[in-house]
């Protein structure tokens, strides 16, 4: 399984290891992915999803039906 959150869709990117002589080598910056169950009160069922920790705050801010509701919109969620 990829290492992409369900939720907003992020995942790894690149960019370069610098060090103290300022030589640069390429490395990943990879998502802090959790897996979390959520209970979705309008449907009455549990959601077992791989989110970001930023998308946690996101969930608790708006609500997980209307998150998935638009990570269904934008094709990020498919199930």
């Amino acid at each position: 399984m990829s290492r992409i959150c369900q939720i907003t869709g992020k995942k790894a990117m690149g960019g370069n290891k610098v060090s103290h002589s300022n030589a640069k080598s390429r490395r990943q910056f990879k998502v802090n992915l959790k897996r979390k169950k959520f209970f979705v009160p309008e449907t009455g069922e549990w959601v077992t999803l791989r989110v970001s920790t930023s998308a946690l705050k996101f969930i608790n801010k708006k609500g997980i039906f209307a998150c998935l509701k638009d990570a269904k919109a934008n094709g990020i969620y498919t199930a």
